[in-house]
């Protein structure tokens, strides 16, 4: 019985992100999934996209918590559009959170969406939103295991980002041995190493991401 009832609640869900999809692509907003432990770096990640990009593409932000909104209020500051949705114990954004956040959002102006889910590698993993990738940011602090620790996530994603690799010199984090890992469970994932810090793998994320954004919608 639990288990028909856990079915039948993800398939309300998928029902939801995809008219999600269809209203996002009725407007050429092309939307992405930040998932990660807590603290691994997506406020950080979403400013450094920010402040590559607001001058060449127009950006929304969706801003999911289990409460406050220190994060939306941060990201505000760039002069974008941005929501916040605030959970209430609930470990991660669902498609119905999403669309009601859409409805509040000026679609017309955007052409990027940047979710940022809450902290989680599990829930998150299970519920899509309506988004077009699916984006991890994992990083080195955590340890090189969580590949095995959490293979549904890493095998839902599209690309990972390894986060903080300006602290790989005092940290055990195998990042060849991460990435053979990832690759044993998806093997076309897109990573990248980073460092919000430095500036690392920033670019070379940008530029994959507007390649997807190309993609999706044609030459902008």
């Amino acid at each position: 019985m639990e288990i028909k009832v856990v079915k039948d609640i993800l398939g309300a869900n998928e029902q939801i992100a995809e008219r999600n999809r269809h209203l996002l692509d009725s407007k050429n907003v092309f939307a992405v999934n930040l998932m990660s432990s807590p603290g691994a770096g997506k406020t950080s990640l979403i400013l450094e996209t920010i402040k590559r990009l607001k001058q060449e593409i127009k950006i929304g932000v969706i801003e999911g918590d289990v409460s406050s909104s220190l994060d939306a209020e941060v990201i505000g500051k760039e002069g974008i559009p941005v929501i916040q949705i605030n959970t209430g114990g609930e470990c991660h954004l669902d498609a119905n959170m999403t669309y009601r956040a859409l409805d509040n959002m000026p679609l017309q102006d955007i052409e990027l969406l940047l979710i940022e889910n809450v902290g989680n590698l599990i829930c998150t993993a299970e519920f899509a939103l309506g988004e077009h990738k699916k984006i991890l940011i994992s990083s080195t602090p955590e340890g090189d295991d969580k590949p095995f620790k959490y293979p549904l996530m890493f095998h839902t994603v599209d690309a990972i980002l390894i986060n903080k690799t300006d602290l790989l010199p005092y940290l055990r984090f195998d990042t060849d041995a991460y990435s053979r890992a990832v690759k044993g469970i998806n093997e076309k994932v897109e990573i990248f190493q980073i460092s919000c810090a430095t500036g690392q793998g920033i670019q070379e994320w940008v530029s994959w991401l507007l390649t997807q954004m190309n993609r999706r919608y044609g030459g902008r």
